[in-house]
């Protein structure tokens, strides 16, 4: 442990998003980049007559992007081109991102024009644009509207490359609006951490300024809170549609569930690593 390092946890939960805005997969082990985990939201539905990303911030124009699940048919390589991303539609059906006729596919399902994208990298001047529906609740920086943002320049990340959320924060929320299922797929973070038994509430916004270490190798600047949005009160596989998860943040935390953070060093991560806090 460095110099004025103190143990905040452990990793007990990884997650890829293989395709921005469908379900992805879970992880034992990954390769952590300048640009987050490896091959996360590396790829996006992109409407093809505005040139927008489409997701599921806007639900009311593209329905539930949580019914498409997207995993790499093998694990991505440093250094490589990224393998095939097999995407399960609504009914099951598998097809592939190497498949010419993947556009029109998705196209049908979505019943609109779109085209499936890769991220550029570094060498994109200005990042896409997206929406975001902001539903009518109190807490909210807009309400009952759809807004318009730019994305990072050559990525599909909403604001930064890493997303952490701690078990503290959960079981916070769960105290709070104990009606609701609160769980961490709900809110799609990288990576969450299982914090110590006498850690309690929204701990990790204590982190923002800080430089977490996960393992031996990786080194996370924390930048901010994680603002949440309408996705998060989506139905997902068994989680009910429910408003109320995203009202109980609004009203306790200024909408943020975990925080947003910016990789200092690379590396690989597994489950059980300590995280620590600089």
């Amino acid at each position: 442990m460095q110099a004025g390092a103190h143990f905040e946890g452990a990793v007990v939960g990884l997650w890829r998003y293989p395709v921005k805005s469908m379900m992805g997969e879970e992880l034992n082990a990954t390769e952590v980049t300048e640009r987050g985990l490896l091959g996360d939201r590396q790829f996006a539905v992109v409407d093809a007559v505005t040139g927008k990303v489409a997701g599921a911030k806007n639900p009311r124009k593209w329905g539930n992007f949580f019914d498409f699940h997207a995993a790499y048919a093998e694990p991505p390589r440093r250094g490589s081109s990224y393998p095939t991303v097999r995407i399960t539609l609504p009914d099951g059906t598998l097809v592939g991102s190497d498949q010419a006729d993947l556009a029109e596919i998705l196209s049908g399902e979505l019943g609109r024009d779109v085209r499936f994208a890769e991220a550029k990298g570094s060498g994109d001047a200005s990042g896409p644009q997206a929406e975001e529906f902001w539903p009518d609740m109190p807490g909210l920086d807009h309400r009952n509207t759809v807004t318009d943002w730019g994305l990072p320049a050559g990525t599909f990340f909403d604001l930064a490359t890493v997303h952490l959320l701690t078990t503290a924060t959960i079981d916070r929320l769960r105290e709070l609006y104990p009606q609701g299922r609160f769980e961490a797929r709900r809110f799609r973070p990288n990576i969450v951490v299982s914090t110590e038994p006498e850690a309690e509430g929204f701990v990790e916004n204590d982190w923002i300024g800080h430089t977490i270490t996960i393992g031996d190798e990786v080194r996370l600047q924390v930048s901010g809170g994680c603002p949440r949005c309408v996705m998060t009160t989506l139905p997902q596989g068994d989680l009910p549609r429910d408003a109320g998860i995203l009202r109980a943040a609004a009203q306790h935390n200024q909408a943020n569930v975990g925080v947003y953070a910016e990789v200092l060093a690379s590396g690989a991560i597994r489950r059980g690593d300590p995280v620590t806090l600089a």
